[in-house]
C-alpha cells in the first residue's frame, strides 16, 4: 500500500511537469497575402509591427513556400503535412466530393494523442457538406469561423462548432472577431498544452476594414486605403493574441508560425517583382511569408535562406510536442534543428 501511495504521488508531481515541457503551438495563417507584405520583408504599404516583432524574436525565411497556389490546396498541405496531390485536392472544395478525405489526418488529430487541446478560429475551407467534414470531426475541440471565403456559395458562411450560422456579428470585418475568440480559447486552456490554428480571412477579398483603420490610411486612394487597412487590422489581431500570450506568461513556451496560404491576389499585394500571383505556379503564386518564433529555444533575429514549405509545420510541431513517430508518410520535414541553429542546412 505504501509503495502504491508513493507511486501515485510521483505520478501526480511528474504529470504537470511533463505537460509544462510541451510547447503550445500557434499558427497565424494569412490568406492571399503577398510574400513581401510585412515590413520585415520590405513591405511599405501598411506598417506590420506585430508580424515584424515575431521575425525579430525568431526566424524569417526568405524562401518560404506553399505547395498550393490557391486557398484549399495550401491548407490541405498545412493540416496534413502531405502534398495535396496525394488526395487529388488541387482545387477549392466548393461542392460535394471535393472535401478533404476522411482518410487523411489533420494536425489536430495528430496532436490530440500527444496531450493537446486543439482549436481553430477562422477560415476552414476543407469541406462543409456534412458534419463529418467539419473541424470538430477532424480533431478540433473548439471551432468557429467561416466555412470558406466570405460570401462564397449559397449557404451560411459561418460556423460555430458543427452549427452553420447565417451571420457573424462584425462581419465582413473578421480579424478583430477572430482575435477575441482566439484569446478566449487561450484563456480557457492556459494551464495545459494547446494548439491554436488562427486562419484569417484577411487579406482575401472582400477588401474591408473597420472605420478606425480606414481613417489611418485616408491619405491613400480608395483601393489602397482599404487594402492597407485590411493588412493593418490583421496585424493588430496578431498583436492582440501575442499580448494575451505575454500577459499569461506563455510566450516563451509557445512555438509560433506566421505563414500565408499562397501568393498575393490583389494588385496591391507587395510581391517585390516576382512573376505571377495567386492561381499561378510561378514564383509569385507560391512564395509566401514564412516566420517562426519560440523564445528561449529558437535564437532570434535570424534570416535563413534555405527553402521551407508549409508542409514542414506539422512534422516540426510534432517533434516539438514529443509526439510518437507517425504511421503515415509525411512530405514535410522537421525544421527544429535548423530553427534552433543546430545546423546551417537541412539534410
Amino acid at each position: 500500500m505504501r509503495a502504491l501511495l508513493l507511486l501515485s504521488l510521483v505520478v501526480a508531481v511528474i504529470s504537470p511537469l511533463c505537460a509544462a515541457t510541451k510547447p503550445n503551438i500557434v499558427i497565424f495563417y494569412l490568406d492571399d497575402m503577398g510574400w513581401a507584405q510585412p515590413g520585415t520583408y520590405g513591405g511599405k504599404l501598411a506598417p506590420t509591427p506585430n508580424m515584424d516583432s515575431i521575425a525579430a524574436n525568431g526566424v524569417r525565411f526568405t524562401n518560404g513556400y506553399s505547395s498550393g497556389c490557391v486557398c484549399s490546396p495550401g491548407r490541405v498541405g498545412l493540416m496534413t503535412g502531405r502534398y495535396q496531390a496525394r488526395t487529388g485536392h488541387d482545387a477549392n472544395p466548393t461542392k460535394e466530393g471535393r472535401e478533404l478525405l476522411l482518410s487523411e489526418k489533420t494536425m489536430a488529430q495528430h496532436l490530440k494523442p500527444a496531450g493537446y487541446t486543439t482549436g481553430i478560429v477562422g477560415k476552414w475551407h476543407l469541406g462543409d457538406t456534412g458534419p463529418q467534414f467539419m473541424p470538430l470531426s477532424r480533431g478540433f475541440d473548439f471551432a468557429m469561423g467561416t466555412v470558406g471565403n466570405l460570401g462564397e456559395g449559397k449557404g451560411p458562411s459561418f460556423y460555430r462548432g458543427n452549427d452553420l450560422i447565417p451571420e457573424l456579428e462584425g462581419a465582413p470585418v473578421t480579424s478583430p472577431v477572430y482575435a477575441r475568440e482566439a484569446c478566449g480559447f487561450i484563456e480557457s486552456n492556459k494551464d495545459k498544452p494547446f494548439f491554436l490554428y488562427l486562419s484569417f480571412n484577411a487579406v482575401h477579398s472582400p477588401i474591408v476594414a473597420s472605420p478606425e483603420w480606414l481613417e489611418k490610411f485616408k491619405h491613400l486612394d480608395k483601393r489602397e486605403q482599404a487594402y492597407a487597412a485590411l493588412v493593418g487590422e490583421a496585424d493588430e489581431a496578431i498583436g492582440t493574441v501575442m499580448t494575451k500570450l505575454r500577459d499569461l506568461k506563455l510566450e516563451e513556451n509557445t512555438l509560433l508560425f506566421v505563414i500565408s496560404d499562397n501568393g498575393g491576389a490583389s494588385k496591391e499585394a507587395e510581391q517585390m517583382g516576382l512573376r505571377g500571383s495567386k492561381w499561378f505556379v510561378w514564383e509569385g503564386g507560391i512564395r509566401v511569408t514564412w516566420m517562426a518564433q519560440w523564445k528561449g529555444t529558437i535564437p532570434g533575429n535570424r534570416v535563413v535562406n534555405d527553402p521551407v514549405i508549409q508542409l514542414d509545420v506539422l512534422p516540426t510541431s510534432l517533434a516539438a510536442a514529443g509526439a510518437e513517430k507517425l504511421p503515415v508518410e509525411l512530405d514535410g520535414v522537421n525544421l527544429l534543428p535548423l530553427l534552433k541553429g543546430e545546423t546551417d542546412k537541412l539534410a
